[in-house]
This record gives structure tokens, C-alpha cells and sequence, in this order.
């Protein structure tokens, strides 16, 4: 046999030069050449399937890492979504806490003077149901008393306790004070400052109702049995005192650019009411109507309210 010479071309790279280089150089019988190509066809068919299972196993195991890496990163992202998504709900919260803390009386949780004012302005600007409409305001008879003589905390107890009749009778067949006039909210509660309260029936049938609604509340509060909240009580029960206003709503063009006064000048004249109710102990409520007469709020003469309600029996309030 031949020696292959080094000297001559370079050596094979791939199996057709391999096969060409044996047949230049070898010179084999053809079934020896067969054997030997059989032979190198064997060979280079395992390390090519070696080849591939390395790559495939290679190529497994880094798309495992990979799957593996973005299944941690997802865990965390998520874990931080939640995380952003609690913060988020706290602080959501927060906000609407405070908010509702800002618009609420912290003893009774009615709702305070300032926030009453605005929902005031808001009905009255805007309003188109129904045909009248009460504003009132509420004094415990003698609350100085109270306090001097039974001591703060006693004190306090009445005015919480006064305030829960206040949602109890005064809105016994609706809904409690809502954030928002609507379809659904008719009365409106406030705590006008220390022992005065204030409401708001938005939508009256007739006007008696308002004077109805009112000695609804002044007779809860002279049924509930006081010396439950202390025995010295007996002696002095708590009473209250009532000024209503009945509105003559109107249309609501007569009202909308003059809500502000108007809210104004109605708390002005329950107030006003509620203290001519404290000299007439015999009732301690009075009720007054009114209608706007050219953007000026005027007192309608009594007899003349069922009047009023008759000659509109088939006008439209809304225009």
C-alpha cells in the first residue's frame, strides 16, 4: 500500500473529499474501497447523530433556564402588581376616608354645617321635582343647662342621642343623608354646631307635611326615656326646640343663579323660627311659607298655601 503524500493538496475536509481522496490515493480493490466507505459512512453517521443529540440537549436545557428565569420574573412582577395594586386600594381609601371625615360632624356623624350648605346651594340650584320643600333648623331647650349642671359628657350623650332620633324620625321612610342629591336621596341631616341641628326634605306634596315631619321628631325626643342615658335626667327630660320653612319651589329658573343667597337667607329665617318657637313652650315648633318673588324670598299669608297649590295644580314646575 501507498503512503499518502503529504506533500501534494491539502488534507480532506468533508466525506465527499474524503471518499475522493481515498480512491486518488489508495488505489483499493472496489470491495475493499467499499468496506472502508461503509466504514466512513458508519463513523461520521454516529458523531453527526452525537453532534445533534448534544445540540438538542443543549439547546433544552437553555430554553429551560430561560423558561425557568421568565417564570421568576413573572412571580415578582406580579408579586409587585399586588403589591402597587394594595397601595393604590390604601391610599384610595384614604382619600375617600378623609373626604367623608371632612364632610361629617366627628360626634355624630351627621353631616357638618359647611357640607349642609353646599348640598343646600346644589338642590336648589338645580332641583326640578316636586312642589315644595322644607328647611329646618333644631335647638335642645336649654342645652346650657345641661352641661353646667350634669357635666360635659352628659352633655355630649344628649347631643348624639338627639341626633339619632334626628335620622330616625325626621327621615323614617327614606333613605339615610347621601353625599349626592339623586333619584334615591330625599332629606338631607347636618350638625349646624353645638347643640343645633338642620334638615332638608326636599320633596313635599303639601306644605303641612313639613310641620308634620318636624313634630314627628319633637315627639321622639319627648317619648325617649332620658334617664337611660343618665337617671338625673328624670327630673329634666330633654326637649327641642323647631323652626321650619316651608319653599314654594317654583320654577327652577326663578332659583338658579340665586341658590347661594337663597340657601343663605332660608337658614337665616328657620333659625329666626326656631328661636320664636322657643318663647311658645306649649308647641316649640313653627313653621312659616314662603315662595321667590322676584329673586326675594316672601312670605305667603296663611290660608293661601292650599291656594297656591291649587292654581298649579297643571303648571310645570321644571321650566
Amino acid at each position: 500500500m501507498q503512503q499518502p503524500d503529504k506533500a501534494t493538496g491539502a488534507e480532506p475536509q468533508t466525506r465527499n473529499e474524503l471518499r475522493t481522496w481515498v480512491r486518488d490515493r489508495l488505489h483499493l480493490s472496489t470491495s475493499h474501497e467499499s468496506a472502508l466507505f461503509t466504514a466512513i459512512d458508519a463513523v461520521f453517521t454516529r458523531h453527526e447523530r452525537l453532534w445533534q443529540e448534544s445540540k438538542d440537549e443543549a439547546i433544552r436545557a437553555l430554553s429551560a433556564g430561560f423558561a425557568e428565569k421568565m417564570a421568576r420574573v413573572k412571580t415578582e412582577l406580579t408579586a409587585k402588581d399586588a403589591t402597587v395594586s394594595s397601595i393604590s386600594r390604601y391610599f384610595e381609601a384614604l382619600v375617600a376616608d378623609l373626604t367623608e371625615r371632612s364632610h361629617r360632624d366627628p360626634k355624630t356623624k351627621l353631616m357638618n354645617f359647611g357640607r349642609f350648605t353646599e348640598q343646600l346651594e346644589s338642590f336648589l340650584a338645580l332641583e326640578q321635582r316636586g312642589r315644595w320643600s322644607a328647611i329646618g333648623l333644631v335647638d335642645i331647650t336649654g342645652f346650657k343647662w345641661y352641661n353646667d349642671a350634669l357635666g360635659h359628657a352628659i352633655g355630649d350623650r344628649i347631643i348624639e342621642r338627639v341626633a339619632h332620633l334626628l335620622r330616625e324620625q325626621v327621615r323614617s321612610d327614606d333613605l339615610i343623608a347621601q353625599e349626592r342629591l339623586g333619584a334615591h336621596s330625599n332629606e338631607l341631616h347636618a350638625r349646624l354646631g353645638g347643640d343645633e341641628f338642620c334638615f332638608l326634605i326636599p320633596d313635599l306634596a303639601q306644605y303641612h307635611k313639613a310641620y308634620a315631619i318636624a313634630e314627628r321628631f319633637r315627639e321622639a325626643v319627648e317619648r325617649y326615656d332620658w334617664t337611660i342615658e343618665d337617671r338625673r335626667l328624670e327630673a329634666q327630660p330633654v326637649r327641642v326646640d323647631v323652626g321650619v320653612v316651608g319653599l314654594w319651589l317654583g320654577r327652577v329658573a326663578e332659583r338658579r343663579f340665586i341658590a347661594r343667597r337663597l340657601a343663605a337667607d332660608l337658614i337665616q329665617r328657620a333659625d329666626k323660627l326656631m328661636y320664636e318657637a322657643k318663647g311658645e313652650r306649649a308647641t316649640h315648633i313653627y313653621l312659616q311659607c314662603v315662595r321667590i318673588d322676584d329673586g326675594v324670598l316672601v312670605e305667603i299669608p296663611d290660608g293661601e298655601q292650599g291656594h297656591l297649590e291649587s292654581t298649579n295644580e297643571l303648571s310645570d314646575p321644571t321650566r
